[in-house]
This record gives structure tokens, sequence and C-alpha cells, in this order.
């Protein structure tokens, strides 16, 4: 996928925030002293007196999110996944979950492919926290397209919704005319027989090449993009496994109350089938490129290839 078109999804909240203030005159955004990084800085530009410097101090920036919705503005709480969900996680919780405010969070720089940053700035829990408060959306777009549809969706959606996006580029993988977002639905993008893998964020991307890779040994791997994460859309997972008989779940993010989390849940549930998770296995991330973090806990096309290999023997 080397001459795909890659851009990063913290791009792509950017410019969606830009696209639908034109349409929303009460879309406000709030950042925490990190408008170049999270690129809210474009909104800012645009909409100087709907942008919000809150300085470094997150869980003060949610409480003023918090009062901002409830006058009838739709506010966008922007920073690090790390802080967004795990510095604030009081605030979101009671000021926003808790009274079901029309609150959108959308935290950038999540995961590994953070980078340089390292562990510190790495999150790989915000998932997990987000998916235990009550009436949260939880959504995780895997490109350029679906992050832009994932703002839209938000804007529309009436409660507490958390996006998180990436700090490096990724392929764009759902630029086609029939591809159509729905929050709570995931989307077949490669059918099999063999084995379902469920991706989510930049691992469907990888999900794809692990599937080219398996087909060229003779194995059928089925790849469903799962964006939200929560609600789960538990019939396209169930479906494949009753096809398939094996999933797998693929994500950049921990193994412990994340995607492989929710999709065993549904499959414990209604469908029991073998399951195998990929993503952090309950280790911190450490300091290096984001490709070379990638490849070395094995969440490219490569290692998903690999590991899918291990657990179909």
């Amino acid at each position: 996928m080397a001459d795909v078109k890659k851009i990063a999804t913290r791009e792509s909240y950017g410019n969606a925030l830009v696209e639908l203030g034109a349409e929303y005159p009460n879309l406000v955004v709030l950042d925490a002293d990190l408008a170049a990084a999270t690129k809210t800085g474009v909104f800012k530009k645009a909409y100087p007196e709907r942008h919000i410097d809150c300085g470094i101090a997150e869980c003060n920036m949610t409480g003023i999110a918090a009062g901002l919705a409830t006058m009838g503005k739709i506010p966008f709480v922007s920073s690090f996944a790390m802080f967004a969900a795990g510095r604030a996680f009081e605030q979101v919780r009671n000021s926003i979950g808790y009274p079901h405010l029309n609150v959108k969070i959308g935290a950038t720089h999540a995961g590994i492919t953070v980078g340089e940053d390292g562990a510190s700035h790495q999150c790989n829990e915000d998932i997990a926290l987000m998916r235990t408060i009550p009436g949260m959306v939880v959504m995780c777009p895997a490109d350029d397209v679906e992050a832009k549809a994932a703002v839209r969706a938000a804007v529309e959606h009436e409660g507490p919704v958390y996006i998180r996006f990436g700090r490096a580029a990724c392929p764009v993988i759902n630029d086609n005319p029939e591809y159509k977002f729905e929050i709570g639905k995931g989307t077949v993008v490669r059918e099999g027989s063999d084995v379902t893998i469920v991706a989510t964020g930049i691992c469907v991307g990888s999900a794809l090449e692990a599937a080219e890779m398996l087909a060229a040994e003779g194995i059928s791997a089925e790849v469903i993009n799962i964006c939200t994460i929560k609600p789960l859309d538990e019939e396209i997972i169930i479906n494949s496994a009753k096809k398939t008989g094996k999933v797998v779940t693929a994500e950049e993010h921990s193994v412990i109350g994340g995607l492989g989390s929710a999709v065993c849940d549904a499959l414990s549930a209604s469908y029991p089938v073998p399951v195998k998770k990929i993503g952090m296995q309950d280790v911190f991330g450490e300091s290096g490129s984001a490709a070379a973090l990638v490849e070395k806990y094995k969440l490219d096309g490569k290692g998903i290839c690999e590991q899918v290999k291990d657990f179909l023997k």
C-alpha cells in the first residue's frame, strides 16, 4: 500500500471542524494549548471567536465544555488522548457523561504511533476508559474519509461522543462512492471464509495488507472495519463468525478493555468461537518512530498475518 494516499486522521479532524463550522454556528472548539498539534488551529483561523484556548488545564476545559453544552452550544474538547481521556476522566464521567450532555471529545495522538514522545504520551487505554462511561459513543476511524464522516456524525448525534485520532499518516482506504457511515455500523471491507479479522483505526489498513498475504498462502480472511466500538455492531461480527468459525481482533490499543474485549463480550453471549486479540499485550509503549513501533508490536500487515497463521494452527 506504499502508493496509496496517506493522511493523518488528526488532520482530518481539523478540516472537518472547519467545514462543519460553516453549517453549525453553535459549534465551538476548545483546546488545551495544543491547537497546532491537534489541528484545531485551522478552525481557530476560520472562526477565532468560536475557538477557546483553555491552556494546559484539561480538567477545567472539560467543565467549560459541559457548561457550554447546557447553553445550546455543540462543544468539541480537543487534546491528546492521554489527557482528554486519562487526565480528565473524572470530569468527563461526572460533568459530561452523568448529565448526558452534548459534548464531543476529539482525542488526538492516541496509541503507539505517537512515536518518539514515548509511553507517557502513548495512550493505549482510552477506549477502555471511555467504553465504561454510560451513554458515551466511542469511535476510532480508520482513515481520512472515515474520520471526517465520524466528526459529522458526532455533531448530528445528541449526546456525548469520544473520537480517537492518530498522529501518523495512514492509508486512505474508504475513498469510494459506495462508502456510507453510520454510528454503530461496521463494514465488511473484504469477504472471506476461513477467518474473520475485526479491526479498528490504523489496524484496518494493516488487516487488509495481512489478508492479501494470507490469500497468497491459500487462507481466505474476511476483514471487518469497526469504527464505532460503542455501540458495537454485534450483528456483523456474529454473522461473520458463523461463516468463518474463528475471529481475530486488531487494534492500536491495549487488548484489555478495547475492541477485542467488546467483540469477546458480544461473541461469548451470542455465538462463542475461538478469538485471538491482537494489540498491546498488557505492556507500555516506548520511544521510537511510529513505523518501527507498529512493526515491533506486530500491528503492521506482516505482524497481523503471522499472528493469524499461528492462531489458525
